[in-house]
């Protein structure tokens, strides 16, 4: 929905006021799956691109917290942690972005994750899988720094000892989610511009070829959609964006919970 949303210029068809009405059009003229497509590429890489994610942070975040506030919760400490890890897991993730994200446009051409794969490759070359990665740094780093900033401070408002809580994690990773959504939209847009090189938008601004870099990015949606069109699909960004980091968060906390509690059990 996020994708088809935040196109620029939208076929006839695929034009939608709000969330609902875009998935219940999408669902009724394309199928019930139709939303789903490319998921699998994305399920692929998140497994490898989450552990070093999470793995990364949590050594990062206790090393600097070391140094910066002497073993205690450093804001900054979690903000610089988060955006390290965001490097290794953006490596992985944005090639299956670009696929993912193909296949959902509106009367995408791709058969199969396979096939998108082959047509990029051999029509725009290996780099077009990396074409939007700064500019997904550029909008993930922002992104992490808000998000770990946020579910440490949420943290330490409603679970100040930092137990095992499954409620507080919901809540926190969901308010974290949320509020690092809505600030990096804009960045979100210029990306999906980048990955989906939207024809009928380009050719509208005479651009022709690929378009390159968060600067004609961030010039080119500006163009075609003024102030307003850095802020399309915000709605539907936040609600993806909520489910997501609460769940992530929710079962890091369960697994470190669990891992920890083991390792002492077999201590003692």
């Amino acid at each position: 929905l996020q994708t088809r949303m935040q196109s620029l210029q939208p076929d006839p068809k695929a034009q939608y006021r709000g969330v609902y009405e875009a998935l219940k059009k999408i669902v009724l003229t394309e199928g019930f799956w139709r939303p789903l497509r490319g998921i699998n590429v994305t399920m692929l890489g998140a497994g490898p691109a989450h552990a070093m994610y999470f793995a990364c942070y949590e050594k990062m975040k206790k090393s600097l917290s070391d140094i910066l506030q002497h073993g205690g919760n450093s804001h900054l400490a979690n903000g610089i942690a988060g955006s390290v890890a965001t490097l290794l897991h953006d490596a992985v993730m944005n090639p299956a972005e670009v696929v993912k994200q193909r296949m959902q446009m509106f009367n995408s051409p791709y058969k199969s994750v396979l096939a998108c794969i082959r047509t990029v490759q051999k029509t725009e070359g290996f780099s077009a899988f990396y074409r939007s990665y700064t500019t997904q740094l550029t909008m993930n780093v922002p992104f992490q720094a808000i998000h770990f900033i946020t579910y440490e401070f949420m943290q330490e408002q409603i679970n100040p000892h930092r137990e095992y809580n499954p409620r507080s994690h919901i809540v926190s990773g969901a308010v974290a989610g949320a509020v690092a959504a809505a600030a990096t939209t804009p960045l979100d847009v210029c990306k999906t511009l980048l990955n989906t090189q939207e024809n009928v938008a380009l050719s509208s601004v005479n651009i022709s070829g690929h378009l390159s870099g968060m600067v004609n990015a961030f010039k080119t949606v500006y163009r075609l959609g003024g102030v307003s069109g850095y802020f399309k699909g915000v709605q539907a960004r936040v609600i993806y964006q909520m489910p997501s980091t609460a769940i992530a968060w929710s079962v890091y906390e369960f697994f470190k919970y669990f891992l920890t509690k083991h390792k002492l059990e077999k201590r003692t």
